[in-house]
């Protein structure tokens, strides 16, 4: 990895990818952001309005529409692109015509002689970031995806918020799964070193685990929520990626669930799921197996199963 200039290419400038790219400028996340999308206009267009404001960011960045040859010497390619879901549409057709979209996008990469790292947001995004490693022929901790990074935070501010405590002194997971069969592990959420569990039940009525299930639904529906409310989602997502890209780029070793391959973590063989994981500037380090419950276990093997299914479905 080239530390001297720290360089991002950015494929897909939808919601998503312009929330990220805004984001990173406004963050000063990188020295070079390079925005590459099919529809070259708008890439330039959105290259434009971003330096409209460099003078307002805290560091200078510069920023370009570029191709894909200019992957060749980038630390990482954030992967935002991909087509949405047609009414009556199943999710299988969904996940076969976005894997078509990422083999016109994963190849060209890869022949710039591209050596970074891919980060993958596109949804469903433990299936996306598996056919990103199918397709690049990565070493697999060099392909991972956005995972639960974004339910982890969402289930960080309703915790913080529940028990009246800054939510970056709560350590909780979701795991699996970024959709529909995501869980909490509960046995493993702590409020500084002290189980979520037990203060529930030391606190004579204030807290409650009824509560906590309330919230863990709330978590899993928040995204559907908001596109009810406003047709999509885009922030959230966008600052959830730069924080994993600040990880790689600053050597970080932090711990973020992203979607990463298993081997054998949980009973689990190359399946990718979102999970806690040491990220730094080699992609994904290390995956930390949490001590789940057999029950939790169980949650886990059943979210496992389901992607591994939708992926078989594609027959790459």
């Amino acid at each position: 990895m080239n530390l001297n200039k720290r360089k991002v290419v950015l494929v897909g400038t939808g919601m998503v990818g312009m929330s990220f790219a805004y984001s990173a400028l406004n963050q000063g996340l990188c020295d070079e952001l390079v925005l590459v999308d099919v529809d070259r206009r708008r890439a330039q267009g959105e290259a434009m309005d971003l330096n409209h404001g460099v003078a307002f960011a805290p560091s200078s960045m510069k920023i370009y529409a570029g191709e894909y040859d200019d992957c060749s010497d980038a630390d990482v390619v954030v992967i935002c692109a991909g087509v949405s879901q047609k009414p009556g549409e199943s999710r299988l057709d969904l996940l076969k015509r976005n894997a078509s979209v990422f083999q016109s996008i994963i190849e060209p990469v890869v022949h710039s002689g591209f050596g970074g790292i891919f980060l993958v947001a596109t949804n469903p995004v433990d299936i996306m970031t598996r056919v990103t490693y199918e397709l690049s022929g990565f070493n697999p901790k060099r392909v991972f995806g956005s995972g639960t990074t974004l339910d982890t935070a969402r289930l960080r501010y309703l915790l913080g918020d529940y028990f009246t405590v800054d939510p970056r002194n709560v350590h909780a997971y979701v795991v699996g799964e970024h959709g529909d069969s995501e869980f909490v592990p509960w046995s493993q959420a702590m409020v500084a070193t002290k189980s979520v569990m037990d203060i529930c039940e030391q606190s004579q009525g204030k807290f409650c685990l009824e509560e906590m299930q309330k919230i863990s639904v709330e978590v899993r529906d928040a995204a559907q929520r908001i596109i009810e409310a406003k047709r999509a989602t885009y922030y959230g997502i966008g600052m959830s990626l730069v924080r994993i890209v600040r990880a790689v780029l600053s050597n970080e070793n932090s711990v973020l669930t992203v979607s990463a391959r298993l081997w054998g973590q949980y009973g689990q063989k190359d399946v990718y799921a979102g999970v806690p994981c040491i990220v730094n500037r080699n992609g994904v380090d290390r995956v930390l197996e949490l001590n789940l419950t057999q029950e939790e276990r169980e949650k886990f093997a059943a979210s496992c199963r389901i992607l591994q299914e939708n992926y078989e479905g594609l027959q790459l």
